[in-house]
């Protein structure tokens, strides 16, 4: 990869940018506005919400303000589990694009494995993709066991997972099953919620390269190829985290990294929830 145009090609030809901004826990109004505006002005063309975030308003507007041509963008957001339970998934993706003011999403993401649920929710996301109403559908926070369980029945099988995944909870057989099966891997709180920015092995490699921890850890995700979304609302971070395509690390960098997995979760665990 080596700008942040750079995309990887789903199973199905669609091409999806590895670099994107998430607003997870960006409030609804001027936050979520100016931090996708700062994003877009700073070249990013992903952005990724959901409707749990309720701010979808907020990113539509900045979508619109921006003036970008729509057909450049790449926008994500998720279907949440409340609605998965009630079998309105067709209501909330409507919710969902009415508030952002879209004519189609580019992917559309199942938030969350709802027991006994997931698969009746696949189907309505494969309606929605054979009717042309999002470009790419998969999932968010599936295990292996999840998605074996789903491609028994799915007559498409998901283009992407985004699940949890910085060095602390690097998801090395996850990874290797998706590669396998060509579902492309999303990280979602690639910095581990910040609890990362101090870690003396990252802090050594980053300042080997002259640059930031969070920096190294985007660049990891990248030479791993695994897409990678962080979050934030401040325009100087927002630019730096993007600065990851003028240096390399190099194999002693990665396997000091990869070293670091310890399976340790800062969020739910998929198998272990209830909400």
């Amino acid at each position: 990869m080596k700008s942040l145009h750079d995309t990887t090609t789903l199973h199905n030809g669609v091409e999806m940018p590895w670099f994107g901004l998430g607003v997870y826990k960006v409030r609804q109004g001027e936050e979520a506005l100016h931090a996708v505006k700062h994003a877009l002005n700073a070249g990013y063309k992903s952005i990724d919400t959901a409707a749990l975030y309720e701010n979808e308003e907020s990113v539509g507007q900045a979508i619109k303000e921006a003036g970008i041509p729509r057909e450049e963008l790449f926008i994500t957001t998720k279907v949440w589990n409340s609605d998965q339970r009630n079998d309105t998934v067709l209501e909330a993706f409507e919710t969902s694009l009415s508030k952002l003011g879209l004519d189609y999403v580019d992917l559309y993401l199942v938030h969350w494995p709802v027991k006994e649920k997931y698969k009746d929710t696949w189907k309505v996301l494969e309606t929605l993709y054979k009717e042309g109403r999002v470009r790419a559908i998969g999932v968010s926070n599936f295990n292996i066991h999840h998605l074996e369980d789903l491609m028994s029945v799915a007559e498409i099988k998901p283009m992407v997972n985004q699940v949890e995944l910085h060095p602390l909870l690097a998801q090395p057989e996850l990874r290797e099953f998706c590669m396998k099966h060509e579902i492309q891997i999303e990280a979602w709180a690639p910095l581990g919620q910040g609890r990362l920015l101090d870690h003396p092995v990252l802090q050594e490699i980053a300042s080997a390269h002259h640059k930031s921890i969070a920096q190294v850890i985007l660049r990891w995700d990248l030479q791993n190829r695994i897409v990678t979304i962080p979050k934030s609302i401040k325009e100087s971070r927002i630019i730096e985290n993007a600065n990851i395509f003028d240096f390399t690390l190099n194999d002693n960098d990665m396997e000091k990294i990869n070293a670091l997995n310890e399976n340790k979760r800062f969020g739910a665990d998929p198998d272990n929830f209830d909400f």
